[in-house]
């Protein structure tokens, strides 16, 4: 049994048989996670070889990285992008190849419109492939990335206002070279998620941005002045002289 390594490029090792193993099960995950999510804008951050948003029903539907050709050119940290103004956000494997992720994750919370929804995927290091990494060489596409702990990322989410609705895991199996050792290892895919929930390859999450409005509740006061209250005039006494002299003087 080998071990995935050698140099290979990112192309490269999705063409591996580690590569197809582990992106056929990320494209079918982005794929059920993104169906049912509507809007007008969505972004995918980074990994331009694979359309993480091929199911979605957004009608504008963008690839962003820092080079090559995708339809925007920009640093994930500094996105030419208005705040408060995109629906959706996938990000594959984007945070632990970032210098900056945590920034990154306020790039995105900064961006995403209230009620706006992130899906991400990222290397689990409490794995088979975590791992592998430590052990191995990491000259090459994926070892290469920091694999980042799922609870320090909940805590980044936390702290920006993204509420995670949803999460899994996937890729019990270790990252073997040969396509022969991946099927005898295929009864860990099938029970991972019953024996070993935690030890899964790579975790997904999904969040979604929570804005919560502060509503003060105050007197009704009125501008206008409160009218003035007509009194009733009182009669006045008449004295029994003068009522005489009038009673004499209407006859």
């Amino acid at each position: 049994m080998s071990i995935a390594g050698g140099g290979l490029t990112v192309d490269e090792w999705l063409a591996s048989p580690p590569g197809s193993y582990l992106f056929a099960r990320e494209q079918a995950y982005f794929d059920a996670a993104v169906a049912d999510i509507f809007g007008y804008h969505a972004l995918q951050l980074g990994l331009e070889q694979v359309d993480l948003l091929r199911s979605s029903r957004i009608p504008l539907r963008v690839q962003v990285a820092p080079r090559g050709a995708v339809g925007l050119r920009a640093d994930f940290r500094d996105l030419p992008v208005d705040s408060n103004s995109v629906d959706l956000m996938v990000l594959p494997h984007t945070l632990e190849f970032s210098e900056h992720p945590h920034q990154v994750v306020r790039e995105v919370a900064r961006v995403l419109r209230p009620e706006g929804h992130v899906v991400i995927a990222g290397f689990n290091p409490l794995s088979l492939w975590g791992l592998r990494r430590s052990i191995g060489r990491r000259g090459d596409f994926p070892w290469t990335g920091r694999f980042i702990h799922l609870a320090r990322v909940k805590d980044w989410f936390a702290l920006v206002g993204l509420e995670i609705v949803a999460g899994s895991m996937a890729c019990y199996a270790p990252p073997c070279a040969e396509q022969k050792w991946l099927d005898r290892f295929g009864f860990m895919e099938k029970a991972g998620d019953r024996w070993w929930p935690i030890a899964g390859g790579v975790f997904f999450l999904q969040a979604i941005k929570r804005v919560r409005g502060i509503r003060l509740i105050v007197p009704k006061w009125s501008d206008r002045a409160a009218p003035r209250k007509n009194l009733a005039a009182l009669p006045e006494r008449v004295r029994d002289e003068d009522a005489a002299a009038a009673r004499v003087r209407a006859r």
